[in-house]
């Protein structure tokens, strides 16, 4: 078959190819999917035409073979999802300055990232869920066309790598759960409008939220420390080849939405504006220009050290559906604005410094007491405490009420006895004079 050129096999029960190692390596191949099937060792030896090749959601194992890296066409290598070992080959960028998309996610890769691993073509690199520590490679400056960065999940230690603000391409910045230090950095607001995602869960970040570094481009901004849960994103980027439309990204991105753990797939799957800082140390006041971000669909800022008000302009967010503000240092009322969110499904405003009445509103009376528990000022549905003092104010009135009512029938019995007394008086002092004085002697 001497004009095959695409192949596409994913998706079955697979376990390797018939023949030997090099079985397919005299063929025409320039895409190959291979991936989403049981595919073992021997790693296939590629023919040197392939552009795409993806082996993601395999059993692989051993080291990734640097024979790859002679692949001079190669545009487009997917190897996630494996049990490759070792590290990274540091022969990507000698051998090949080609490599657009190398996305190595969730295999037991480990020691530092080579320097010489970085293809300055890059447009997409994801080396996630592996073990992979040391400092950021710096080489990444070079990559002006990356778009997407996800190196979430390793053991990455290193100060917050501000310097990647200056790539004018970057759009999705994943950083989450490695050992990055520092606060979060002013500069992307400024520096980068096309940064959409920047997710910076559970590092060792501090110090307090810029208001810097909310911009109207911000979809979604995760520096959480929760437990992991969230959705796949797939964008719906397309590239045109021999006939085939074949989706060019496949992006995996870790979105905590309304405490579920959830996995959507689907390469339109739109994505998630989400806001997610919980589990850090920042502090200060809650930024009002969130309120600018009217497409949010959740904002998680729970379990950190922010301090002042609520600020009312949350009330602008008319597509929230979640919002965590629980486990900080926040004082005053709950703007009554927030009760006229009607897509707003969750809240928790518990652990706080909160007070006064909990807003009238449908979607806030119907949350669980829980969502409000631990803030001693608050009071009204759902929380028992009644508005005003409650049960002790209502017994004292009562009691008062009470006290009332008993002196009003003290006044209506003694007024008629008076009377009478006084009217038998006169008539006594006018027919019985000597009975009057005996019964007024008889009382003295």
């Amino acid at each position: 078959m001497s004009e095959l050129v695409y192949v596409d096999i994913s998706k079955n029960a697979l376990t390797g190819f018939d023949g030997p190692k090099d079985a397919i390596q005299t063929s025409p191949l320039e895409m190959l999917d291979i991936s989403s099937n049981t595919f073992q060792d021997p790693f296939p030896l590629l023919p040197n035409s392939t552009r795409f090749f993806s082996a993601s959601d395999n059993r692989f194992s051993g080291e990734i073979p640097t024979t790859i890296c002679g692949l001079v066409s190669l545009d487009t290598l997917l190897l996630s999802n494996n049990r490759f070992i070792g590290s990274i080959p540091r022969c990507f960028k000698s051998f090949n300055t080609k490599l657009s998309l190398l996305h190595l996610r969730n295999n037991n890769l480990s020691g530092k990232f080579p320097e010489e691993s970085i293809s300055v073509g890059l447009i997409s690199l994801d080396v996630s869920g592996n073990q992979l520590s040391g400092e950021l490679p710096r080489s990444l400056i070079n990559c002006t066309r990356l778009e997407f960065l996800n190196v979430e999940d390793n053991m990455f230690n290193d100060t917050f790598p501000s310097w990647l603000s200056l790539l004018p391409d970057l759009q999705t910045l994943l950083l989450s759960n490695n050992r990055f230090i520092g606060s979060i950095p002013r500069c992307f607001k400024s520096f980068n409008t096309k940064l959409s995602l920047l997710h910076l869960r559970n590092n060792n970040l501090s110090g307090k939220f810029p208001e810097e570094s909310i911009s109207v481009g911000l979809i979604s901004l995760d520096v959480s420390g929760n437990q992991l849960s969230g959705a796949y994103v797939t964008d719906n980027k397309q590239e045109r080849f021999m006939g085939f439309s074949f989706s060019n990204y496949h992006k995996s991105v870790v979105l905590a939405i309304k405490g579920s753990e959830m996995e959507l797939l689907g390469s339109g799957f739109r994505m998630y504006k989400t806001i997610d800082v919980s589990g850090n140390r920042l502090e200060g006041d809650i930024p009002q220009s969130i309120g600018l971000l009217k497409g949010l669909i959740v904002l998680n800022m729970s379990n950190n050290a922010f301090t002042g008000h609520i600020p009312t302009s949350l009330s602008n967010l008319t597509n929230l559906q979640s919002l965590d503000l629980s486990e900080n240092r926040l004082s005053g009322n709950i703007p009554p604005e927030l009760g006229k969110l009607s897509f707003l499904a969750l809240m928790n405003f518990s652990n706080n410094m909160l007070e006064g009445p909990i807003p009238l509103g449908t979607q806030i009376q119907s949350q669980n007491s829980s969502s409000f528990a631990e803030n001693p000022g608050l009071c009204g549905a759902p929380l028992e405490e009644t508005c005003g003092g409650g049960e002790e104010v209502y017994e004292v009135i009562k009691e008062e009420n009470d006290q009332v009512l008993s002196w009003i029938a003290v006044a209506i019995a003694y007024v008629p006895g008076v009377f009478c007394g006084l009217t038998i008086g006169h008539i006594l002092t006018l027919y019985k004079p000597e009975w009057f004085m005996r019964i007024f002697h008889s009382f003295a």
